[in-house]
This record gives structure tokens, sequence and C-alpha cells, in this order.
């Protein structure tokens, strides 16, 4: 198998499991019933996964558990048994997204491989450092991703790589959408997504601007292993178990064959599609043509005669075990069967002696096809030598005997235990009570900022000469806000905040952990920002220990979860602004079939209800902001324990700004619509 690429398939439910198995996949990924992305999923008990390891590794296939969701205080210690059990069921392996509990669990079981969920945001050569610097085995790579880049990190740093090859495509950056939750209260990063993305957002010439056709770079498997990715992953643990056997299949052919079928490839697009598929972010081609809405016809397809068929195809036990076998048969003595797999072997002897023939002697033949029948196991046998003296008789009953055995006990030695030790570790989550000392802003233009206006002011990293000039004028303090999608810009980037460095800039606001990690080594203060999703009292002691100045709190806190953290980092929180709902690298308005040189930047998103959503591009990535702003101003002193609060400005013009954002807050509250965020009703 190392030769091969991995095909990593998704599994809601143990049917899921042996469809996924019996069409040739070689590792599944699964969630437990708690701490899973895919809550709304079936998902496996302890005694469920328990079984499921044992059936997979017996197989030859690997599990990973999925417990990739941003973790809270009250839920750490029930998490960390959660793994401990986990790791009594053999897993191979953790997919992980909150950085606090990746640490803990690290710290816990160091041998425990863990794998860097697509939910951490990592596209880029420093991330996957990082992740390889903190112990990751793996990282589950943004989905966003052209070829080119894949390999910059391929070529760069020695940690395995995960691409999903096939399946759903989300509108926003894995991780960085906060529309389910801001909307509805069910965090994406939580593993409630609503789908809000499914619902019509209407931009000019189209009315599904953030639906996207599902991914599809199957044809790709050969490239993909070329340029040094490990696994190829399918999404889809919400889908029906004839969904994982069709997209499996598709895999399986591929790297076996060289093709795929065009019977395995009709079924795939039948049971679930949007209007087909995309190759667009492999292939850097992005646009119009990457959108796609479920249709009637889409629906229409997937009937049950189909899925009957399908069944057909993985109903029974794949032969995917290479065994070698020895039999020896001599007068007077026990049959011995000896057989071997890749690394364990097994020697069965016969509870009879070998006799003479009165009639019929045993033939090599005839034992040899006994001795190869393994009917409903995953084995077959690829040799078996036999050493037979002439004119002996043995009773059938007594090979196939020795054989069952034989194949039994390879299959408790394969059902291995990895006997990992497991160390809870001491959670020290003590409250500490942090004091407001100081107010800062985000802005996009310098317009209506003033000396004295904010203790600390990040600008864009495209500012201009001009408005650096100004701000120092002003003698403003300011610092450089680094964009969150990096993708194929980093090393642009980097140069950039040299530039910055030079001039004597210290303070840099990161919203990526692969910009922590670049803007650590230049030198800088750092500042982590709300998109890095800290929501724990572990996750700022790590930030802490990474060397980070302060770091801006989720937004999927409340004001009791943020009052109760620990650490001794100083925290903040966003108390005004369009917050941005996604960050996604395919621009909405490209739905309605326009290009960038035609694009006024004044377009805007409207749902079903007509609320409007702007939308913010800086070139590479746009966000989609809030139809109303976070406004918590008035609550700032009598709610949070924090040491900051951030007002961000993306659309206001000087007059909100200046007078609106001032001193006079009650003002603002009566004449502004507004919302609260998630800092009083929390999340699902």
């Amino acid at each position: 198998m190392n030769n091969k690429i991995e095909i990593l398939a998704p599994a809601g439910g143990f049917d899921s499991v042996y469809a996924a198995v019996n069409s040739g996949a070689d590792a599944i990924y699964l969630g437990l019933q708690d701490f899973s992305a895919r809550k709304d999923a079936k998902n496996f008990s302890f005694e469920e996964l328990k079984s499921t390891t044992s059936y997979c590794h017996i197989r030859g296939v690997k599990v990973y558990v999925t417990m990739n969701t941003l973790l809270f205080d009250e839920e750490m210690e029930s998490a960390l048994k959660a793994v401990k059990k986990a790791v009594k069921c053999n897993i191979d392996a953790l997919i992980v997204q909150d950085i606090g509990f990746a640490t803990a669990v690290h710290t816990a079981c160091p041998k425990l491989p863990l794998h860097g969920s697509t939910q951490m945001s990592i596209h880029s050569v420093s991330g996957a450092k990082l992740l390889k610097e903190l112990g990751f085995k793996r990282v589950v790579l943004s989905r966003e991703m052209s070829k080119e880049e894949i390999k910059e990190i391929a070529d760069n740093v020695d940690i395995e790589l995960e691409v999903f090859v096939h399946g759903a495509l989300c509108m926003s950056v894995s991780g960085q959408c906060y529309f389910s939750a801001m909307l509805g209260g069910r965090s994406g990063n939580r593993g409630r997504c609503a789908q809000t993305c499914r619902l019509p957002f209407k931009v000019e010439g189209c009315d599904y601007a953030l639906s996207l056709k599902d991914n599809s770079i199957i044809y790709y498997l050969d490239e993909l292993k070329k340029i040094g990715v490990t696994s190829a992953k399918i999404e889809g643990r919400m889908k029906r178990p004839e969904y994982v056997a069709s997209a499996v299949r598709a895999c399986y052919e591929k790297r076996e064959k060289g093709f795929i079928s065009t019977d395995t490839m009709e079924k795939l697009k039948n049971v679930f599609s949007r209007t087909g598929f995309t190759e667009g972010y492999f292939k850097g081609e992005l646009g119009h043509n990457m959108f796609g809405y479920r249709q009637k016809e889409d629906v229409v397809s997937a009937t049950e005669g189909l899925f009957k068929e399908i069944r057909n195809d993985y109903k029974d036990e794949m032969k995917r075990i290479s065994l070698s076998g020895k039999f020896s048969a001599k007068f007077n003595e026990a049959p011995v069967f000896a057989i071997s797999d890749e690394h364990n072997s097994v020697i069965i002897e016969a509870q009879i002696l070998c006799e003479r023939a009165e009639n019929i002697p045993l033939t090599t033949e005839k034992a040899e096809k006994q001795l190869n029948k393994t009917g409903g196991t995953p084995y077959f046998f690829e040799n078996i030598s036999l050493d037979i003296e002439d004119n002996l008789s043995i009773p059938l009953s007594v090979l196939n005997k020795i054989r069952r055995e034989a194949l039994e006990q390879i299959s408790e030695k394969r059902d291995f235990d990895y006997n990992y030790s497991f160390e809870m570790p001491r959670l020290n989550l003590k409250p500490v009570k942090r004091q407001m000392t100081e107010k800062r802003a985000e802005v996009k233009k310098i317009d209506g900022i003033g000396k004295g206006d904010y203790d600390l002011v990040f600008v864009p990293i495209d500012i201009s000469e001009g408005d650096f000039d100004a701000l120092n004028d002003k003698e403003i303090k300011f610092g450089i806000s680094v964009p969150r999608g990096l993708f194929d810009r980093e090393k642009k980037i980097i140069n950039r905040l040299k530039e910055f460095k030079n001039k004597g800039v210290r303070d840099v606001l990161c919203n990526n952990l692969g910009a922590v990690y670049f803007c650590k080594e230049l030198g800088f203060d750092v500042h982590g920002g709300e998109f890095l999703n800290f929501t724990n009292t572990l996750s700022l002691n790590w930030a802490e220990n990474f060397g980070l100045k302060d770091v801006t709190l989720s937004l999927e806190l409340t004001d009791n979860q943020i009052n109760a953290l620990g650490g001794n980092i100083k925290t903040g929180i966003i108390s005004y602004g369009y917050i941005p709902l996604m960050l996604t690298r395919n621009c909405p308005v490209k739905s309605g079939n326009k290009d960038c040189k035609s694009c006024k930047k004044k377009e805007k998103l409207q749902d079903r209800k007509n609320f409007q959503f702007s939308l913010f591009c800086d070139g590479v990535c746009t966000e989609v902001l809030n139809s109303v702003p976070l406004n918590i101003l008035n609550q700032i002193n009598k709610k949070f324990s924090t040491s900051f609060y951030t007002n961000k400005f993306y659309v206001e013009n000087y007059v909100e700004k200046v007078e609106n954002y001032g001193e006079n807050h009650s003002d603002l509250q009566s004449k502004t619509k507004y919302t609260r965020g998630m800092y009083f009703r929390g999340v699902k």
C-alpha cells in the first residue's frame, strides 16, 4: 500500500463502512456521537467503534476518528476521556481542529497519530510547517487549492497530505464560515451547519450565488500521487452507503486500472450531484462554471433501482488480503497447514494422523483446490506449496477444518492492539479576571481615524505609501492585518511584511495559523485574530506558549464562557463591525458570469428575505459580510472580562466611524439596526 495513494472513505454508520471496504477503500473516517463535525450523521458508539476497527483491521483498512470541532472549557475533560476510550478501540489516527485540544491529546498520548482537519484552514507551506512542528502526522488541506499550491507544500514540508477528491464543496474555506452560526445559532465549527449557503442568495445573473457544484478530481489520482499526496479523501459522512460505494469504486478503478468505467462514472453522477461536478479549484479555473445546486433532475436520477444495483456491486466480501500457504502431509504424521500474510503467520496441525489410501489417494490438485477455498472472507491465496507423500488418505473435512482454523487465527492476529498509553492531563481551567484597558480598530481605509481614537489600529497589507506616511504623521500606533486567505501569495505577503518591518512596524494581526508561523519567524509582535477560532483555555495556553502577544476570542463564545476562561495571555473581543460570515476563494459575483474586470466592487448578495450582504474582495479572496453590524459597545464594561475590544470597519463612511462610534454609544443603539451576535445566545 505504501506505493499507492490511499483511498479514504466517509462513514456515517456501519452500512457505509461495509460499502466502503467492499468497494476498495484503504481507510475510513468516522465520527463519535459527540465532538464530530457531522453531528447529524448516525455516528458511532464506542462499542460500535471497537467492532468497526476489528472489522477494518482484519481487512487491512485503517480507521480515523474525527473529533474536529471547536471545544469549550466545560467540554474539554469529557472530550479527552472520549479520546482515551477511542484509543482503547485501536483507532489509527485522530482528526482534530481545536489546537488547544490537539496539544492536550498529544501530551496525553504522544504515539497517537494526529491529523489536522481541513477545519484548521491550512493551505500554505507555513501552515503545514506549524502542524509538523506541533507533532501532527498529516494535514488535510483546504479544498480550494490548485495542483501547483498542493505541490508547493509537498515539496517543502515533510508531512502527509490529504486532499479531497470527491464530494460537496463549501462556498467558504472550511473553518472560516459563521453564516449558520450567526443567522441560526448552529455552528459549522461545532458540527451543526444548517447549510445556509444552499439557500437562494442572489446576485445579478444567478439565484444561488453561494452554492458550488460537487468537487471531483478522481481522474487526477495519478498526478496527486506523483506530486506527493498521501491520501485521496471522499467527502460525505451524511450521505448514503451507495454514494460511498460509488465514489470508492471510481477511485479504486482509477488507481488500479488507470481508468474509470462508463458504468461506474454514470452511477457516481446519478447517485448524487449538483448539476454535475467541477475540477475548478484543482485546475485553477475559478468562475461561473463552478456554481451549481441540487435540481429536480438530479434528485430523480437517484432512484431506488439505482441504489439496489449499487448495493449488489458490493454485497460480496472483497478479496483484498493476499496469503501464502504451505501444506505438508506425511504417513503416520498429522497434516500441517501454515499460512502467512505480510506480517503474521500461523501453523495449524490436524488432530488426526495421515493413513495409507485404500482406494483413492489425495492428489496435490485436490488438496490445493480444497485449501484455496476462502469463502466469505477477505482472503485469497497467492500461492500454496504442497508437500504430500504418495498414496495418502486425508478426509476433505480435515482439510476444510484446518483451513478454517488457519483463517480464523490469522484474523485474530490481524485484529491487533496498539497498546497506546493515555495519561489524562491535568487541566487548569480556573477563570482569570481580566481588566478592559485598551480599545482597537481594524480598518480597510484610514479615513476618519485620528490620533487618540484608538490604542492600536490594524490596517491592510496593501496600504498605500501615502496612507502609511499619514498614519505616522498623525502619530497613530498601527500594525498590519495579514490576509487570512494565504494560498499562492504567501511568499509575496512575507516579502511585503519584511518591508514594513524595515520601516519600523512591530505589530501584525494574524487570522491563519500559517501567518502566525511566518510572522513569528519574522520577529513581529503577533496578535491572534478572532478567525483563529480560540474557544477555550487550552488554546489560549498554546497561544501564550507559542509567543503570541494577545488573542481576539472566537465570535462563537458567550459572555459567560469568555469570563470563565483561564490562562495568562491578554484576550479581546470584537465589539462592532459587519462581521465576515464567509471567506471565499471563488467570488459570489462570478456565479452570475461576471469577471473581475466587469465587477464594480459594489455588488451585494440578497437572500430570500431581501436582506443585503456586502462583499469585500482583496483580489484573491472575498469576504461575505453580515447584513447588519455587530454592536455590543454599550455592554463592554458591564459584561466582559477581557483586556481589549476591537471595532472593525469595512464599509462604513467617515461620519459613521467618527460620530457614531465615539463615546456616545446610546445614540447609535437607537438609530441603527444591529445584532449582538452570539455573545448572549451562544451556539449549538
